[in-house]
């Protein structure tokens, strides 16, 4: 989060709703590691927090993969929308997530890559050493004592 917000600030690269929904993901992510993290739980407690942890990454490797398809993979001309907040202001929420997943123009955009790959590239790699690490909690043998 805080290199999306550097991004944002400093940067002056305003997020598109894609964006803005990984970025829900990565809070909810750094929210329950850290509820685990404080509550540190025996084996039963482990696998719970890493389903949970599991089941929000596979959100946001979905999210991820669906930007990175408009801006790589999709061909299709991408019409600008409106912003997140007119959208949640003016429409019902299902309408807003099936019409952010749809995509706009301002997703397909690639504003700034490291190594060719673009922001929700690097996402999408975060998210799957999130997965890897959700994973190992989940199938981690318990210590015998």
């Amino acid at each position: 989060m805080g290199i999306a917000l550097y991004f944002q600030h400093v940067v002056g690269l305003e997020p598109c709703p894609l964006c803005i929904f990984q970025r829900v993901v990565v809070m909810a992510l750094g929210g329950v590691f850290l509820l685990a993290a404080i509550h540190g739980p025996a084996s039963v407690g482990r696998k719970i927090y890493g389903a949970l942890l599991a089941v929000i990454t596979i959100i946001g490797i979905g999210i991820s993969s669906r930007h990175i398809w408009l801006q790589y993979g999709s061909h299709e001309e991408l019409e600008c929308g409106p912003g997140l907040d007119y959208m949640l202001e003016i429409m019902p929420l299902q309408e807003v997530l099936a019409d952010v997943l749809k995509g706009t123009g301002e997703c397909a955009e690639i504003v700034w890559s490291f190594l060719g790959i673009s922001i929700p590239g690097w996402t999408l790699i975060g998210f799957l050493f999130s997965l890897w690490l959700s994973l190992w909690l989940l199938f981690k043998p318990a210590k015998t004592a």
